[in-house]
């Protein structure tokens, strides 16, 4: 499975990286590793967040797991973590929605 997760730093953890800089996609890579996984990419960004990493992980405890470590860390204001699914599997959730096994009943229907 594969996880897009958005991060945003904390201004006290951009300050520490300019004055101690080090290879955080090794660091990310050896965490995704620790749970079976492992680091697709890792970049910094401009816009609404600081930059973004895409995972292959074993499972969405996977994913959870690295996602509470992360956050415990206290480095990061914010961390939003989403499953890709793959272009190959969307007919499959669409069959899914369309044949009830998803049926859905809105509010005063």
């Amino acid at each position: 499975m594969k996880f897009l997760v958005f991060f945003d730093l904390k201004p006290e953890t951009v300050a520490a990286a300019m004055q101690r800089p080090s290879d955080r996609a090794a660091v990310v890579g050896k965490l995704c590793e620790a749970v079976g996984g492992r680091l697709e990419s890792y970049y910094w960004m401009f816009g609404e967040h600081d930059g973004f990493v895409i995972a292959d992980l074993p499972d969405s405890a996977a994913a959870a797991a690295v996602s509470l470590a992360v956050t415990g860390s206290g480095a990061f204001s914010r961390l939003e973590t989403h499953e890709l699914i793959p272009a190959d599997r969307i007919q499959g959730v669409l069959d899914r929605a369309r044949t009830g096994q998803a049926a859905y009943a809105p509010p005063g229907a």
